[in-house]
């Protein structure tokens, strides 16, 4: 008989996944299994598409994959746990001090896509306002290669972030760090399309979602106001100075804001062919509007 510690049976990672499931449905995680899945590919440094055959082979479970469900069972978002966000093509890098871009938004680059596309320009020109993690901006270079793209964020951290994903990807965009309400004096009336998805949310709102509320920037959330429109407008406002007669502006905006945001552009006389567009989920999600040819004469810049 030799001497030596007993150990009890292997805990099977299809156990474990599916014990993660229940813990973290029980948490309110709306995406319970798939975050579960998600989480074992971190542990296990591998796809979830690896981790589904491991878990049909029975496989043990990884180290470290209770301690990652623990944490997501307290809300820490998903992607600060595993440190990737999928974006349209694109993987990103995310943590701390950035929005993590979402899927609705994924929506709001592709009208700005759909219309470079069209344009017979050479090179078009786009500009993203608030360009947090770089996704939207990183978006539009990979898919229209040929654009010259350009992106501003006011937060030193969240462009850090969009410089890492930049330098990750090895895309061409030009990246700065300022306030978008001041961007780019060099590029005024050459830009072809502005797109922007600016801090919206009303002040004195609460989000819903403790991923949102808890970890996300109040930078990136809080539009200013009791509606939430004064930081839009006013990034509005710099996007007219910065397109071209006819240019399209883009901006992504909170469901309750499909009606208010509109009416308020159209008050400028900035703007025209103003439409405001459901997303996937049908529900009011971004405004676009052509730069008038003619502007008021009483507009001003901001200081």
């Amino acid at each position: 008989m030799t001497s030596g510690s007993v150990t009890g049976p292997v805990r099977l990672l299809r156990e474990a996944v599916r014990d993660a499931t229940r813990a973290l449905s029980e948490a309110g995680v709306d995406s319970a299994e798939y975050d579960a899945v998600a989480l074992a590919a971190c542990a296990l440094r591998t796809t979830t598409g690896e981790v589904h055959k491991l878990m049909i082979l029975g496989a043990p479970v990884p180290a470290g994959f209770e301690d990652l469900v623990a944490e997501r069972a307290r809300r820490v978002p998903l992607q600060h746990l595993t440190g990737r966000a999928g974006f349209r093509r694109l993987e990103l890098s995310v943590g701390p001090g950035v929005f993590v871009p979402r899927f609705e938004t994924e929506f709001v680059a592709g009208l700005a896509i759909s219309h470079l596309r069209g344009l017979s320009s050479s090179p078009p020109v786009a500009v993203d306002l608030c360009t947090g993690s770089g996704a939207i901006a990183l978006a539009i270079k990979d898919e229209v290669p040929a654009a010259e793209v350009h992106g501003v964020e006011l937060s030193d951290l969240a462009y850090a972030w969009a410089v890492r994903n930049r330098d990750n990807l090895g895309l061409d965009v030009d990246l700065r760090v300022g306030d978008a309400k001041l961007a780019f004096p060099d590029l005024e009336a050459d830009v072809d399309v502005v797109v922007s998805n600016p801090p919206y949310i009303p002040v004195g709102a609460v989000p819903n979602d403790a991923e949102v509320r808890d970890h996300d920037p109040e930078v990136a959330l809080y539009g200013g106001s009791s509606d939430g429109l004064r930081i839009p407008l006013e990034v509005a406002a710099r996007a007219a100075f910065l397109l071209r007669a006819g240019g399209l502006f883009v901006m992504e905006h909170a469901d309750v804001q499909g009606k208010s945001l509109p009416t308020a552009l159209r008050k400028t006389g900035l703007w025209q062919d103003i439409q405001d567009h459901e997303d996937l989920n049908g529900r009011p999600r971004a405004v676009t509007a052509l730069r008038a040819h003619t502007v008021p004469a009483n507009t001003v810049r901001l200081p």
